[in-house]
């Protein structure tokens, strides 16, 4: 029988036991290849998620880099059922201040049983190193669900399976000012130029996802006002219900 929307897979092994399960914490950006994190361990019988680990920008209260309202990741935590962790930085933050809060969630997560954090890195070695050294004397393992599956075919993957996102944030260094507030879709594949990477795992474009197989229900969303901050193109996400404001 087919699951519904949002639904797990039975955790039971083939002889009836239920298995031990590896308590995981999600490192999740907001984007459509955390959500996709999501999905691929959601299929494994033996993996809880525990929690969702998300950077906010306090001063401006979005998620750091993607620039997406907290209101919104708090409506994508309810959708999958999972509680949502904040990690609070500054503004500026310095590396040294980052990797304290990281710390201190990675301490958090050990007290709370968790025994491994997954990430959604695609294949940027030195940042899976730079993840793997945050980690080290943690107790927790890293892990890297889609590490290395090629991205072009990573993208229709999603797209196909329904996942739906807004682009949030363009380096527009390395793609159109124009991509900001545009679906992620077949259409918006075709027009990246070339040489830009489909998931924008080089920071091409950040997404923020309002549907995919795991939600209980699609967020409500529109493009709002597109600005140009720090050598970043932004383009606000709102919830339909906000029209206006």
């Amino acid at each position: 029988m087919a699951l519904e929307r949002g639904e797990c897979c039975a955790r039971f092994n083939s002889d009836g036991r239920e298995p031990k399960l590896t308590r995981v914490a999600l490192s999740w950006s907001s984007g459509k290849d955390s959500a996709w994190v999501l999905h691929l361990l959601r299929q494994q019988a033996d993996i809880h998620i525990s929690a969702l680990i998300t950077t906010f920008n306090t001063k401006a209260d979005r998620v750091a880099m993607h620039a997406v309202r907290r209101s919104l990741v708090e409506e994508q935590a309810k959708r999958v059922g999972i509680p949502l962790w904040a990690v609070e930085l500054p503004w500026p933050c310095s590396n040294l201040q980052y990797e304290d809060r990281m710390r201190a969630v990675c301490q958090r997560a050990t007290a709370e049983g968790v025994t491994a954090v997954a990430f959604g890195d695609l294949f940027l070695q030195d940042v899976r190193d730079y993840r793997i050294r945050q980690l080290q004397g943690s107790g927790l393992e890293p892990l890297f669900p889609v590490w290395q599956i090629p991205t072009e075919q990573l993208s229709r993957d999603m797209i196909a399976a329904g996942v739906k996102a807004k682009v949030t944030c363009v380096d527009p260094s390395k793609i159109a000012r124009s991509f900001a507030g545009r679906e992620y879709d077949l259409s918006l594949l075709k027009d990246l130029p070339t040489g830009a990477d489909p998931c924008g795992e080089n920071g091409e474009f950040h997404t923020f996802v309002y549907d995919t197989p795991v939600f209980s229900q699609p967020i409500d969303v529109q493009a709002g006002e597109v600005v140009e901050r720090d050598g970043f193109v932004f383009a606000d996400v709102l919830t339909v219900s906000a029209r206006g404001r």
